[in-house]
C-alpha cells in the first residue's frame, strides 16, 4: 500500500525528530571546545559557497539581486560566527564568587525553523550558526519556493557539521514538502522551541501551535531626515538600504519624513541620487499592484527593481531609477504606502517640525510594524535621546542604511536576521536573536544569610550596604515603637480600615500630602528623638532605607 504524499511526508518529519533527539542527546554531551571547532568549521564552509547559493537563491525565487545575496550569505556565516564565537554556552557559562551565583547553559533541545523565501540560504547558515553553538539540534522546513536553494544550503551545513565530528541528524531537513509536515513539526512534543522567520500566516501558526516560538515580525520602518542631518549622507544612506537585495530585508525604510524646513534639499538630493517622483496617476497605478485583494503583500512586487515595478505597473521611468517615491499625507491598512514594501518604493511625508514628525512616526509603526525598527538622521543627540525614550520599536539607528543597520551589518548590534519585535509586535522577544536565546540558564545559588539574620535586617543588611557603598554612612536609630505595634502588616489595622494604632509619645508632626492621601509624616531624626526634620522627609534613598529597617525592625520586635 502506497501512502499519499502527506502523510509520507508526516512520516518523514517524525523520522527526523527522532534522529534529530538521539543526535542532540549526543551532541549535549560535547566540550565548548568540541561544539566552538564544529560550528567554526561549517561556517568556513558556508562562506566558501556563498555565492553558488547566492546565485540559486536568486534563480530560484527571482528576488532581489545575487550580489547582494552573495554579501548576506558571508554576513550569516562569516559576520555571525565571529560575534558568537567567543559566547560561552557550555557547561558553566558563568561563576560570581562574590555573590557566591553560578550560571550552567542549558540546550533547549530540537528546534524546528520555518525558512523565508527572500533570504533562504543566509538563513539557513545563520540558524544553523546560533543552534548548535547552544547546543541544539536543528530541523529546517524551507519554503516551497525556495526548495532547491535552501535543500542544496541544508547538504552543505549538513555534511559540513559531521565532517568536523558532530552526529548524524544534528541538522537536518524536511525534503517532501506539505503544511501537514510543517505543522507536525510545530507540534511535536519533541520539539522545544519554533525559531520562525516568514510570512504572517506562518508565524501565527507558529505561536498557536503551543510550542515556544521566537519570531521576527513585519517591518515598517519610518527614516526620518531632522533638520540637523548631513542631508546628502542620509539620502545615500536611504536609498542604498532600500536598493539592497532590492529591499527584501524586513528592517529596510518604507517612508520618509523629512521637515518642510528642509525639504526642498531633500527633494534635491533625493532626484539627483536616482529617485523618482511618482505622479498622482502612477502612484495609483503601482498602489494597485502593491497588495493583494486581502490586504496582504503581493509577492509579485517582492525584491523586484523600479525600473520592473515600473513596468509592471504599467509606466516608464528613466534607465536611472533605483527607487520610487510617493507623496502622502494619510496613514491607513488600506494605503500600501504606509505599510511595509518589500521592494524599492518609499512613501514620503512632510511635517512641520520634529515634534510632528514624531506624530508621524508612531502613526506610521501603529499602522504596521510596532517594535521592529525605526531610523532617524540627526546631529542632535537631544532628539535621539527622545525618540529612544518614547518609540515603539526595539531597533531605533541613527545615521546608518537601515536593512543593514537592523540586521548589525553596520551597527553593533547582534548580528541576525531573526529580528524579534516583542510584546508589541506580538512576539516573545525583542532581540536580534543569537545563541543566548536559544538556551535556558540553570542558575546555582549558594546560601549567604539564615532565617535569623532575616529577622534581624539591621545585621543582614549591613554588609550588602559595605559592599556597594565602601564608605558607609553613621547608623540611623529606629524610634521607639510602642509595645501595641503590630508585628505584621495583616494586623496593622491601616490596612484592614480600622482606627489607626496609637504611636509612642512624640512631636505633633503634619500630615504628608506630597500623595494626597494624608499618609502622616514620619516623626524621626538622626537621634531618634520623635522630631522629623524636613530632610527626613523627603524621598531620598537613604530616607526610604531607613523607612524600610524600621519596619522591618517591628516585625521582628
Amino acid at each position: 500500500m502506497t501512502l499519499d504524499k502527506d502523510l509520507q511526508s508526516i512520516q518523514a518529519a517524525r523520522e527526523l525528530l527522532k534522529q534529530a533527539k538521539q543526535a542532540q542527546a549526543q551532541f549535549a554531551q560535547f566540550s565548548q571546545e568540541k561544539v566552538d571547532s564544529i560550528v567554526a568549521h561549517i561556517a568556513a564552509e558556508a562562506a566558501r559557497n556563498a555565492e553558488e547559493l547566492a546565485k540559486l537563491a536568486h534563480e530560484e525565487t527571482g528576488f532581489g539581486r545575487w550580489q547582494d545575496k552573495v554579501l548576506k550569505n558571508t554576513f550569516a556565516s562569516t559576520k555571525v560566527h565571529e560575534h558568537i564565537k567567543p559566547l560561552k554556552t557550555v557547561g558553566i557559562i558563568s561563576d560570581d564568587p562574590v555573590n557566591k551565583v553560578m550560571e550552567v547553559g542549558v540546550p533547549l533541545g530540537v528546534i524546528t525553523a520555518l525558512v523565508p523565501s527572500t533570504n533562504p540560504t543566509s538563513t539557513i547558515f545563520y540558524k544553523t550558526l546560533i543552534a548548535l553553538k547552544a547546543g541544539n539540534a536543528i530541523i529546517f522546513s524551507p519554503h516551497p519556493n525556495a526548495k532547491a536553494c535552501s535543500q542544496k544550503a541544508i547538504e552543505l551545513v549538513k555534511r559540513a557539521a559531521m565532517e568536523a565530528g558532530a552526529p548524524a541528524g544534528i541538522v537536518d531537513g524536511v525534503t517532501l514538502l506539505t503544511m501537514e509536515a510543517t505543522k507536525e513539526l510545530m507540534h511535536s512534543k519533541d520539539v522545544s522551541l519554533i525559531l520562525a522567520t516568514g510570512g504572517e500566516g506562518m508565524v501565527r501558526a507558529a505561536y498557536a501551535s503551543g510550542t515556544p516560538t521566537i519570531s521576527g515580525g513585519p517591518g515598517n520602518g519610518p527614516a526620518f531626515i531632522e533638520r540637523t542631518a548631513d542631508i546628502k549622507q542620509a539620502v545615500s544612506d536611504i536609498i542604498t538600504s532600500k536598493t539592497f537585495d532590492n529591499g527584501v530585508i524586513c528592517a529596510s525604510e518604507q517612508s520618509i519624513i523629512a521637515e518642510r524646513c528642509i525639504y526642498e534639499q531633500v527633494h534635491q538630493e533625493l532626484l539627483a541620487q536616482g529617485a523618482y517622483f511618482m505622479n498622482e496617476q502612477e502612484s495609483q497605478q503601482l498602489a494597485n499592484i502593491l497588495l493583494r485583494p486581502n490586504g496582504m503583500i503581493n509577492p509579485v512586487i517582492v525584491g523586484k527593481c523600479a525600473l520592473s515595478l515600473a513596468e509592471i505597473a504599467g509606466f516608464s521611468v528613466p534607465a536611472n531609477t533605483k527607487v520610487l517615491i510617493s507623496r502622502q499625507d494619510s496613514v491607513s491598512h488600506q494605503n500600501p504606502y504606509s505599510r511595509e514594501k518589500l521592494c524599492p518604493v518609499l512613501g514620503l511625508y512632510i511635517e512641520e517640525d520634529w515634534r510632528s514628525a514624531c506624530d508621524r512616526v508612531v502613526e506610521l509603526l501603529t499602522n504596521e510594524g510596532m517594535g521592529h525598527t525605526l531610523v532617524i538622521h540627526t546631529q542632535n543627540q537631544d532628539i535621539v535621546r527622545q525618540f529612544a525614550l518614547e518609540k515603539p520599536v526595539f531597533r531605533m539607528l541613527v545615521n546608518t542604511p537601515a536593512a543593514l543597520g537592523g540586521i548589525g551589518a553596520t551597527t553593533n548590534l547582534i548580528p541576525a536576521l531573526t529580528l524579534g519585535c516583542g510584546a508589541l509586535g506580538g512576539g516573545s522577544s525583542s532581540d536580534n536573536v543569537g545563541p543566548m536565546n536559544l538556551l535556558n540558564v540553570r542558575k546555582v545559588g549558594y546560601g549567604v544569610c539564615n532565617i535569623d539574620d532575616l529577622r534581624q535586617p539591621e545585621a543582614s543588611i549591613a554588609p550588602a550596604a559595605q559592599l556597594a557603598q565602601p564608605v558607609q554612612a553613621a547608623p540611623v536609630t529606629a524610634p521607639a515603637v510602642a509595645a501595641s505595634a503590630p508585628a505584621s502588616i495583616f494586623e496593622d489595622t491601616r490596612f484592614t480600615g480600622g482606627p489607626a494604632p496609637v504611636a509612642a509619645p512624640a512631636a505633633t508632626t503634619s500630615a504628608d500630602d506630597r500623595f494626597g492621601c494624608g499618609v502622616p509624616a514620619p516623626a524621626c531624626n538622626d537621634a531618634g528623638t520623635g522630631v522629623g526634620s524636613d530632610a527626613s522627609r523627603d524621598i531620598t534613598e537613604e530616607n526610604v532605607e531607613r523607612i524600610i529597617k524600621q519596619v522591618m525592625g517591628r516585625m521582628a520586635s
